[in-house]
């Protein structure tokens, strides 16, 4: 992996990795079965607000020390309206519109923004592999996510697809997700900024805070009967998605986002649709189609190429330079066994004495 798991101190830390997306998968499904008793940015808020106290009790109970000064503060307030605000409330108001996977695609396609920001910004390496596995994992979550008579369709007419049927494609919601997906991949960037001037932790618990107040402001003026309808399953599922599909989930991640690879972290976002999916056939029944299937096989393949892209290219290369260098050391620090080191004497010649 591109995140150095073994200088991690987390325990159990490849599974610490899937966790954020096991969870966010699963607070999918959970948000899903919500929406149709209440409003969407009464949900978002809900989703930041408590859990952005949880993550601050979590914080404070590790000894993490708290932002100071205004450089720290002015960064978390730009972490919080764009990760916090505008992708919570693009999200929710998606998900009214849209469908769980079509609207998953979307949201799910952030790796590849991800990907070019970190290359402008921070110059990290993507190479060949590396958007092998991002134009598979899009093309995998496509299979997930689109209508198999949309990709057969497609397939059979070529591109030639109206421009009506991508109008009612967007005003669908669709659009509402992809500006979601692009909140989040310039906050997953923005975390390396924030981390220079405060704790990663406590960040993202203040961001989650100050993110969700401008949603529940906005929710009382624009939205009613926010509650009216919750019944104690709904409360449950609300309750999931917080504590679990953002308190958890979002410290974990920023927590890796703060170091190591962003685009190999990203990437691991494609496994969203994934367990999305499971457990959208574990609990609600869905079966996956032949093509949905595919997706997954290439989702899969696509994380592998991205986060071995490194060693994929530069493999022979590795090896011959630590052979070199082992050989150099023991040259060095091993002296020759047959050779004597000179030893230099300086003798000084001095005049007979005369005795009287």
């Amino acid at each position: 992996m591109q995140l150095k798991l073994s200088e991690s101190r987390l325990p159990f830390a490849p599974l610490l990795l899937i966790a954020p997306f096991f969870l966010w998968g699963t607070a999918m499904v959970a948000m899903k079965g919500v929406i149709p008793h209440t409003t969407p940015l009464f949900m978002a808020g809900v989703r930041l607000l408590p859990a952005g106290v949880l993550i601050l009790i979590a914080a404070a109970l590790m000894g993490r020390s708290q932002p100071k000064g205004w450089s720290a503060w002015l960064w978390i307030t730009l972490f919080a309206l764009v990760d916090g605000t505008l992708f919570q409330g693009f999200l929710a108001e998606g998900l009214v519109r849209t469908s769980a996977g079509l609207g998953s695609v979307m949201i799910d396609s952030q790796p590849l923004a991800v990907a070019l920001l970190s290359l402008w910004l921070f110059q990290e390496r993507i190479g060949f592999w590396g958007w092998l596995g991002l134009g598979l994992g899009v093309t995998g979550i496509s299979l997930i996510g689109l209508p198999d008579e949309l990709i057969l369709n497609f397939l059979d007419s070529g591109a030639n697809i109206t421009l009506g049927s991508w109008q009612d494609l967007f005003a669908s919601g669709e659009w509402l997700m992809l500006l979601a997906a692009l909140s989040m991949a310039v906050g997953t960037v923005m975390i390396r900024f924030v981390c220079k001037y405060a704790d990663p932790v406590s960040a993202t618990g203040w961001h989650m805070i100050l993110g969700g107040l401008p949603l529940w402001g906005i929710s009382s003026v624009v939205e009613s009967q926010q509650w009216e309808n919750l019944g104690a399953s709904e409360w449950v599922a609300l309750g999931y998605a917080t504590i679990f599909g953002s308190a958890i989930a979002y410290g974990l991640f920023f927590y890796f986002a703060s170091s190591g690879s962003l685009t190999s972290l990203s990437s691991l976002t494609f496994l969203t649709p994934i367990f999305a999916l499971l457990f959208g056939n574990l609990f609600l029944s869905e079966v996956l189609s032949p093509l949905q299937w595919i997706g997954v096989g290439l989702t899969l393949i696509s994380i592998y190429l991205i986060n071995q892209r490194d060693t994929l290219s530069g493999q022979n290369n590795t090896v011959t330079v630590n052979e070199k260098t082992t050989t150099q050391q023991q040259q060095l620090l091993e002296p020759p066994a047959n050779k004597l080191n000179p030893v230099t004497l300086t003798v000084r010649e001095s005049e007979p004495e005369i005795l009287p």
